[in-house]
């Protein structure tokens, strides 16, 4: 009996192979069941394991078959390559003739070039940037190179520049965008959708891939992250004679724009960019790139998270050797152990990393200064407390307080004697020295795959430990992003307070404040209903008590809600989550912690449930899921959390290998 109660279901929810899909999930209609017998078909295994639906496995990665195509030579990364080559900013519009620019208070008419560089300026004048000092010297400075041998003359000092003008043209301007018809938004939005058919999509072996982002970056000021000493210099306009193209041999070069030529066409398939130019501000390489959807681009994930996982296995043995080397004769290999611990521990990066051209005194683990260190024997109840304040990548500071193992307190002690403040702490230490003993400890290894390792696995143990099956879906989103801010806290991975911060909070408290009037009111309404029922007795006064009581625990349940994310808004203010949820926790920890994206029968339904379960079985042939979930018979990958919970469109696309691959018992 029961054997065929499991097999209908069974197909009923996922069809056979071979058969028809509908929504994602296969059907096949006017089909009898043949019952099998149990060797043929045991209760604990499904015979046929359905396919993971369309919308997820497909979206930018093809489904399955693609991640399992034949591979290439060593270094080979395509045989065809085709595409249309980069989408160039349309030229500058200037401003009308009623917008004017002041200079000293008086009206000044700018040249082109001018004009255009003081609108980049005036975009900003309610941004924090253009009140810092660093920002508009270097403004001023490039501004003035561009401008012609009069306006030179003329225009000397900022604080005489009057911008306010031409700013509330821009922010009139953008409010009237916001305002316009649908219909306008429509046809918006399909000249949009025209540019990015024809430009934002590539063909690679065969396949239609979607490009990255197919625009030249517009011109601008630069702002960089946290206190960089470039910010406020000219971001150049890119021109074509500034780009080379990558493509196959074979394929129909791309044409370009009318007058201009390509700075050099190359035919590399040992590289995944489609275009290249250097920036101006840090004489940097930008490259076009595959979307992060793109077969090539999610093996190249898969892969930096599988060295990552074979790390797992030797670890403890490289944390064995780095404290065996703490008391080392040679002090080469005491400061490489030293600064492996700290990679290790605290997620550093290497150092020596500068792009070239970059002026900014940020600094790595290997780079690390005496004076970016403070030894206290003992510190707010602690023991040998190091006190790290430096600027790390992105001129981010780094200010940490840690306590380390005796032995690296007293290796520090000693590389620091005799020093000035800025000398180096790891003197005689390098980033090749370093990365060749990591080479030689496991094949692969670098401090990167070290910060990746350490990243998943603090998510996956925090998971674990703050997750609360019984909580409701805000509960476990917020121990979710606590378990993430974990790992941004050991990164780094900082941010400024949002401008809109305050106000955003301002608004939420209001909303959590009318959802309390709301439950008091309920509450009232409750306890009426309870009273008329006490005086009547009456079925249909019963029946009020119950809509009440109903009303109330939704009203109760949303006010939690608001409450839970008035509480990860504050938590999260100053903490960049996204960077390491993109770049270095593996997506598949997140995947067998929330998806849901089938039901899967892994017991027989209790006999309470078996009235229930006929009429599922009915109503499912006919399409509807919802019965399942009363009777019990579905289960979700851990915790049954929504996916788009978690990620959004664009990491779902980015992401789509792990969804496909995660099951529910993934470990990292």
């Amino acid at each position: 009996m029961w054997d065929f109660i499991f097999f209908f279901l069974t197909n009923a929810l996922f069809g056979m192979p071979g058969s028809r899909h509908r929504g994602g999930r296969p059907v096949r209609r006017n089909f009898i069941p043949k019952i099998p017998s149990r060797t043929a078909f045991p209760m604990r295994k499904f015979p046929w394991v359905p396919p993971p639906p369309p919308p997820l496995a497909s979206v930018g990665s093809g489904g399955c078959g693609r991640w399992e195509e034949e591979k290439k030579e060593d270094g080979v990364k395509w045989m065809q390559l085709e595409h249309r080559g980069p989408y160039f900013v349309p030229p500058y519009e200037p401003l009308p003739e009623d917008v004017q620019f002041y200079y000293d208070g008086k009206p000044l008419k700018l040249s082109l070039a001018t004009e255009e560089i003081a609108t980049f300026y005036a975009k900003m004048l309610d941004h924090e940037y253009t009140t810092k000092e660093i920002f508009q010297n270097n403004f001023f400075h490039d501004w003035r190179k561009e401008m012609t041998s009069e306006e030179q003359e003329l225009i000397k000092d900022l604080d005489k520049c009057d911008f306010r003008e031409i700013h509330k043209y821009f922010v009139e301007k953008n409010e009237a965008r916001k305002a316009l018809p649908k219909e306008e938004k429509q046809k918006l939005k399909e000249e949009a959708d025209k540019i990015q058919e024809e430009y934002g999509y590539c063909i690679l072996d065969g396949h239609r891939e979607k490009i990255g982002n197919f625009k030249t970056e517009p011109p601008g000021l630069f702002r960089g992250r946290g206190e960089h000493p470039k910010m406020g210099m000219l971001k150049k306009r890119i021109m074509p004679e500034d780009v080379v193209i990558n493509c196959s041999r074979d394929s129909k070069i791309p044409e370009p724009p009318e007058g201009h030529r390509w700075k050099e066409v190359r035919f590399d398939n040992t590289v995944t960019w489609l275009a290249s130019w250097t920036e101006n501000i840090q004489n940097t390489l930008k490259y076009i790139m595959l979307n992060p959807s793109s077969k090539l681009k999610g093996e190249k994930d898969w892969q930096k998270y599988e060295v990552a996982r074979r790390l797992k296995d030797v670890v403890h043995e490289i944390r064995a050797q780095y404290r065996k080397d703490w008391k080392s004769k040679e002090i080469k290999k005491r400061q490489r152990a030293v600064a492996l611990y700290f990679i290790d521990k605290l997620a550093l990066r290497a150092g020596n990393e500068k792009e070239e051209g970059e002026t900014a005194d940020t600094v790595g683990c290997c780079s690390l200064r005496v004076e970016h260190i403070q030894l206290h024997p003992q510190l707010d109840g602690q023991e040998h407390v190091v006190e790290f304040d430096f600027l790390g990548k992105d001129s981010i500071r780094y200010y940490n307080k840690v306590s380390v193992e005796r032995p690296v307190f007293k290796n520090l002690q000693l590389f620091m004697k005799n020093k000035d403040p800025t000398d180096d702490l790891f003197d005689q230490l390098t980033t090749h020295f370093l990365n060749k003993h990591l080479q030689d400890l496991m094949d692969g290894l670098t401090a990167k795959v070290f910060r990746t390792y350490n990243a998943s696995i603090t998510l996956q143990e925090q998971l674990k430990a703050l997750t609360n099956p019984e909580d409701n879906v805000a509960g476990k989103l917020l121990s979710y992003n606590r378990a993430n801010r974990a790992v941004a806290i050991l990164c780094n991975h900082q941010r400024s307070i949002p401008k809109t911060f305050a106000k955003s909070m301002q608004f939420l408290q209001e909303k959590i404040d009318a959802k309390k009037k709301q439950v008091e009111e309920a509450q009232e309404e409750v306890k009426k209903a309870e009273d008329e029922f006490e005086d009547t007795k009456d079925a249909k006064a019963e029946a009020n008590v119950e809509r009440k009581k109903k009303l109330l625990k939704r009203l109760e349940e949303q006010l939690a809600r608001l409450n839970v994310q008035a509480t990860d808004k504050e938590e999260n203010k100053q903490i960049a989550l996204g960077t390491s949820k993109l770049n270095y926790l593996d997506p598949r920890i997140s995947v067998a912690w929330d998806t849901f994206r089938y039901p899967r029968l892994l017991q027989a339904p209790s006999s309470l449930a078996l009235d229930t379960c006929r009429d599922a079985v009915e109503r499912t042939l006919l399409g509807n899921w919802s019965p399942l979930v009363s009777c019990g018979l579905h289960r979700c990958k851990k915790f049954g959390i929504p996916i788009e919970k978690i990620y959004n469109k664009t990491q779902r696309e980015k992401f789509a290998w792990a969804i496909d691959m995660a099951g529910e018992d993934f470990e990292f």
